[in-house]
């Protein structure tokens, strides 16, 4: 997750736990589990999706507003925008379902979910595997654990909890001490978030710095402040598989479309890169 300050972040977390609990109550776990036995899921589509060869592979983002920007695109129904994210060539989409600060609900993963044959992440600070239930009965294919607002108890059970429903855990790291604790959990899929929690700026030496210490077993995703062909072109090189970018679509007229031209102005994944991902698949 981005933009969000030591003490923004400690806040927000505080008030998830709370506030999970209260829906927990109205909706007990019990209950939950029905919903979750409804949704039929092929497992692995997520991590699958990020690792298609010959192609860049975008995890487009649904966010209404960020703490930091406010709102971001105020004629926002997810649906719409995940269909021409999806059309425009994304191999996955993120959905932001935390509302106090961005804006969002699982109404808009289930939105989203109805309208796209991708895969679905959901984007929201995890710290309570009630949470977990919830992104599965909502039709959820992956959800994201932020390591600077877990423990790392938490992110294993929460991770393991992802898994057996069928479902990926993308472990997002800022860095070099949290990417240590993620893979000492056993992450598979890591995302590199170029957004510094303290300062809020980004700075894209934080994909470069971080992705010499993952094993090429393991998945990386480069998140904030991808704005450019060249930015996916220069971190594809360096081995990240994938790329989560919510901003840079957000703020245009048109979402789906500005993907398109962003896509459009990158090469195919080069040879090299992809005989190395083969390498590791066999």
């Amino acid at each position: 997750m981005d933009e969000l300050q030591p003490d923004l972040l400690a806040s927000i977390v505080a008030a998830t736990r709370t506030a999970v609990h209260e829906r927990e109550r109205l909706w007990p776990l019990k209950k939950l589990l029905s919903d979750v036995k409804k949704v039929e899921r092929s497992e692995y589509r997520f991590w699958e999706a990020l690792n298609s060869l010959g192609k860049t592979n975008v995890i487009a983002e649904c966010k209404r507003r960020s703490p930091s920007r406010g709102i971001l695109h105020a004629d926002y129904h997810p649906g719409e925008i995940a269909k021409s994210y999806q059309a425009h060539g994304a191999v996955a989409i993120s959905v932001l379902t935390e509302p106090s600060f961005f804006g969002g609900s699982l109404e808009h993963l289930v939105e989203v979910r109805s309208a796209v044959t991708i895969p679905i992440l959901r984007k929201d600070f995890i710290v309570n595997s009630y949470q977990i239930f919830e992104a599965a009965a909502a039709g959820a294919d992956a959800v994201l654990l932020i390591v600077a607002a877990l423990q790392d108890d938490e992110i294993c059970s929460l991770s393991n909890q992802a898994t057996e429903l069928g479902m990926s855990a993308l472990v997002e790291v800022h860095d070099e001490s949290e990417l240590e604790r993620a893979l000492a959990a056993g992450a598979s899929i890591i995302g590199v978030n170029n957004r510094n929690l303290r300062t809020l700026k980004v700075d894209l030496t934080a994909s470069r710095r971080l992705i010499k210490g993952i094993p090429p077993e393991v998945v990386a995703v480069a998140e904030s402040g991808l704005r450019t062909s060249s930015d996916l072109v220069d971190l594809s090189n360096r081995g990240y598989r994938a790329f989560l970018i919510g901003e840079r679509l957000m703020t245009t007229d048109d979402p789906g479309v500005t993907l398109g031209k962003l896509l459009a102005g990158r090469p195919a994944v080069c040879q090299a890169q992809h005989d190395a991902i083969s390498e590791v698949e066999d």
